[in-house]
């Protein structure tokens, strides 16, 4: 028996196919992503600090670069719960999935502001920090643009004891222009406290953009230094 493929269905499942082959390549969805990251907080005086950190972010475990963001800024601390920071970031990203041949990355540079507040509920933790952020973006294919966001980011803390600890954080991002909504930002990890100065995380990221949702391991390194000129009590 002759069975005949009807062309228009046939065209239809090739169009299907391409589609969610090209999605995927993308954007990347369906890949587990990495983020590799460092921040250091470095005191200078009583009341001020310096913050840095350096974040590598990959669509895949273990390669298919995203995006390299570097910030610092200068943290005044009012009291031991609360802290305001103006800050700058430089962030370079790839938004294609895989690489392309004669690409060029976007690039932003970005000031800053932000207000951290923390309290404790028995043995919780919780830091709150509100953020605004002037960004400078340079896009090879749109050109120049000026864009403003405000974030608010939740974290709660939780020691299983000296050594060990659980955190979660949600961080909800808002433009303030077209469109309102920018992403949101789901974290839950466990924490090893090295020592007083030194802890590292490993967690899962789930990060949700308009119609995108995007899984993320991270690993994170978080170092304290005192920077200080130490008096000699000898003299």
């Amino acid at each position: 028996m002759n069975h005949r493929i009807n062309p228009l269905f046939a065209l239809l499942v090739v169009v299907f196919i391409f589609n969610f082959n090209g999605i995927g390549q993308e954007t990347g969805e369906d890949d587990l992503g990495a983020w590799y990251m460092v921040f250091t907080t470095n005191k200078i005086s009583e009341d001020f600090s310096i913050h840095a950190e350096a974040q590598a972010r990959y669509y895949e475990t273990f390669g298919n670069f995203n995006q390299l963001l570097l910030r610092g800024g200068l943290n005044y601390h009012i009291s031991d719960k609360a802290m305001v920071t103006l800050g700058y970031g430089n962030i370079t990203t790839d938004t294609n999935f895989g690489d392309v041949d004669g690409e060029e990355n976007i690039t932003e540079n970005r000031i800053y502001q932000q207000f951290v507040l923390r309290n404790s509920v028995g043995k919780f933790k919780f830091s709150h920090r509100y953020r605004l952020e002037q960004r400078f973006i340079d896009h090879p294919v749109t050109g120049k643009d000026t864009q403003h966001r405000a974030r608010y980011f939740l974290r709660v803390t939780y020691p299983i004891n000296d050594d060990w600890f659980l955190t979660a954080y949600d961080e909800v991002f808002i433009n303030l222009q077209e469109p309102i909504f920018g992403q949101n930002r789901l974290y839950a990890a466990l924490g090893y406290n090295v020592s007083n100065n030194l802890a590292i995380q490993a967690g899962y990221l789930k990060n949700h953009f308009t119609g995108r949702n995007f899984d993320r391991l991270q690993l994170g390194v978080f170092l304290k230094t005192d920077l200080r000129k130490k008096t000699d009590s000898n003299d």
